[in-house]
């Protein structure tokens, strides 16, 4: 038998997908992820103790949606991966490549205006150290999920499929971890809340084409 008719044959024996499969899945997955990762960071790190102070800053709201946005460009990137021959379009690389840009911009200059003494501080903070480590961690529940997400639909484009799903991870986990991290300066957000996100987006890249075969 030849490949086309194998497909066709296949194809007539296939039922028809809900027109709204993908939001359901990745809506369910979400969910769960992010309850997994609010627990973890709730009973293994605590919430900040002075949050209710905290909230009342513009730059912890700031704080919290540099992470949010991220995860809503990766989100709608792997959404868009997790079906074959749906291009992905410029609109999410150009959507992370304009907030990085800010960001990185809007760092820069809270270092130039700080004096020279300070700009350590700025930058490493007290606890960069933590943030490599713990907002990885925090995004397995939500990189499980995500790649559940994917692997019920059908990428093809494995790898970049799966980086989403590993950024989509680290943000809503570098989101959730500004619930505990008292850091509250754009240098410090702009290196390590950005290193921390980028190590699940690497993992899914390399570990896309294994985990999501079908």
């Amino acid at each position: 038998m030849k490949t086309d008719e194998l497909a066709a044959l296949l194809a007539n024996d296939a039922g028809a997908v809900a027109p709204d499969a993908t939001a359901r899945r990745f809506t369910a997955a979400l969910g769960w992820g992010l309850c997994g990762t609010a627990l973890a960071m709730a009973i293994v790190m605590g919430v900040r103790p002075d949050i209710a102070e905290a909230v009342t800053l513009p730059m912890f709201w700031m704080k919290l949606a540099f992470p949010a946005s991220i995860a809503i460009a990766a989100c709608y990137a792997a959404a868009r991966l997790a079906r074959p021959g749906v291009r992905l379009g410029r609109a999410p690389g150009t959507a992370l490549a304009a907030l990085l840009a800010t960001v990185w911009m809007l760092a820069i200059a809270a270092l130039l205006n700080a004096a020279p003494a300070e700009r350590s501080d700025l930058v490493f903070g007290d606890t960069w150290r933590y943030c490599l480590v713990n907002i990885p961690l925090l995004s397995i529940p939500v990189f499980g999920a995500a790649m559940w997400a994917l692997k019920g639909l059908a990428p093809t484009r494995l790898a970049l499929a799966g980086g989403a799903a590993g950024l989509l991870a680290g943000a809503v986990s570098a989101a959730v971890y500004s619930l505990h991290c008292p850091e509250m300066e754009l240098p410090f957000l702009a290196v390590w809340y950005l290193l921390g996100m980028l190590v699940p987006a690497i993992a899914g890249a390399v570990t896309g084409p294994r985990l999501l075969r079908w």
